[in-house]
C-alpha cells in the first residue's frame, strides 16, 4: 500500500516540477511597466479626529461628536431603553434620528462549504 501511495505522490510532484520553469512570452506582447510605490504613511491630523463630549441631561447621557468644532452627531443613551443616534446629514443643524448606524448596504453572503 505504501509503495502505491509513494508513486502517486511522486507523480503529482513531477507535474509540479515540470511547471516550475518560466514560460516564454508570447510573440507581440509587451511586459507591464513597474507599478508605482505605495504612498508614504501620512500622520493623522489631530484636528480631523472627533472630539467627544459626554454630558448628562436628566436621566439621559448625551455624547456629542465634533470635528473642527462642528457638531455632526449626538448619541443619546437613556437610563432605561435602547440608545439612539441623532445625525446632521446635510450640515445645516437639523438632526435626524437613527436607531442604529446601519446604512442599508447588504453584502451578499453565501455558504460555500460547511463542515
Amino acid at each position: 500500500m505504501r509503495p502505491i501511495l509513494a508513486l502517486v505522490v511522486l507523480l503529482f510532484a513531477a507535474g509540479a516540477f515540470a511547471q516550475s520553469a518560466p514560460r516564454p512570452r508570447p510573440p507581440g506582447t509587451v511586459p507591464l511597466e513597474e507599478p508605482p510605490p505605495p504612498p508614504a504613511v501620512i500622520e493623522s491630523d489631530p484636528s480631523l479626529e472627533p472630539q467627544v463630549t459626554i454630558r448628562k441631561e436628566g436621566d439621559n447621557t448625551v455624547s456629542e461628536y465634533r470635528i473642527k468644532g462642528k457638531l455632526y452627531m449626538m448619541k443619546v443613551t437613556p437610563a432605561h431603553g435602547r440608545p439612539y443616534v441623532l445625525i446632521d446629514h446635510r450640515g445645516d443643524g437639523q438632526f435626524a434620528r437613527q436607531d442604529n448606524l446601519d446604512s442599508g448596504l447588504r453584502v451578499p453572503q453565501w455558504v460555500l462549504l460547511e463542515f
